[in-house]
């Protein structure tokens, strides 16, 4: 297992995301940006919507396929052979892919483009370059962010041309109202009886179940992945994994490392020194 993580100064990507697993199974959850992924060996395989998808790269083959996840939508992933499997993903704002777009995203992930993987690759290799050279507004960061145009243009292009998949955003209803009402308790959380009291008495199992049918899973699952994500932010920004936990809603640090394993397949430590790399 090898993980290779940093927050590049490129304005559209929050995340670069570099790994080598051999046995790791993410659990189900959501990002509130895109998932831009490439696989450079091996097979993966991952749920969205709960529609299971495979992709993998031969040893001889030449891999011309991407995956892009949208933001708000559950997913999950897991290792299918021995080998694993290696990737490299950017984690893209609203600002380079509009949410207009996760309808034709969520029933077709895997774009099988070879320039757009082509593309893919070299804004990878380039933002190496803009990590190397840490600050000012190099010739490599206005490279990155030409790149990530063309790619952006490819995905426009990929997506717009495509017919809508049968998606349908939940409406503003109680999972809606939940979920806010979880973003906005982020750090101090909130018990079951709190948010049903909150959202006019709803019953609970009532409010698990709509939760879980809008999003994909449960409310506890959500707030967890949520909490990961924030960690990540945190982490490669330099703070030290102690007050990581307590700042995003973890108890100790145990209980962030142990939750971290899972969803990022290392531990906190490690996730920060990579971005220090």
């Amino acid at each position: 297992m090898s993980v290779h993580a940093w927050h590049p100064p490129v304005p559209g990507i929050s995340e670069v995301f570099h790994a080598r697993f051999t046995a790791h199974a993410y659990p189900a959850h959501v990002h509130d940006t895109w998932t831009l992924m490439v696989l450079d060996g091996g097979r993966v395989d991952f749920a969205l919507e709960r529609e299971r998808h495979g992709v993998g790269v031969s040893r001889t083959g030449v891999p011309d396929t991407v995956i892009l996840l949208p933001p708000g939508v559950a997913h999950d992933g897991r290792t299918v052979t021995e080998a694993g499997f290696r990737k490299r993903v950017l984690y893209l704002g609203t600002s380079v892919l509009p949410t207009a777009l996760t309808g034709a995203a969520v029933g077709a992930p895997l774009l099988r483009d070879g320039v757009l993987r082509e593309r893919v690759h070299g804004l990878h290799l380039v933002l190496g370059e803009v990590a190397a050279a840490r600050e000012g507004p190099t010739a490599e960061r206005l490279e990155a962010e030409s790149r990530l145009a063309f790619i952006a243009e490819r995905l426009r292009e990929r997506l717009t041309g495509r017919e809508r998949a049968a998606y349908v955003p939940p409406g503003a209803g109680v999972a809606v109202r939940l979920r806010e009402l979880l973003d906005a308790r982020l750090v101090e959380g909130i018990t079951l009886a709190e948010a049903t009291a909150a959202l006019g008495h709803v019953h609970p199992t009532h409010l698990i179940r709509v939760f879980r049918q809008a999003y994909g899973l449960p409310p506890h699952a959500y707030l967890t992945g949520r909490r990961i994500e924030a960690a990540r932010r945190l982490l490669l920004a330099g703070t030290p994994p102690a007050e990581v936990a307590r700042a995003a809603g973890f108890y100790d640090q145990a209980h962030l490392t142990r939750h971290f394993g899972r969803h990022v397949g290392t531990t906190p430590a490690r996730f920060a020194r990579s971005g220090r790399a």
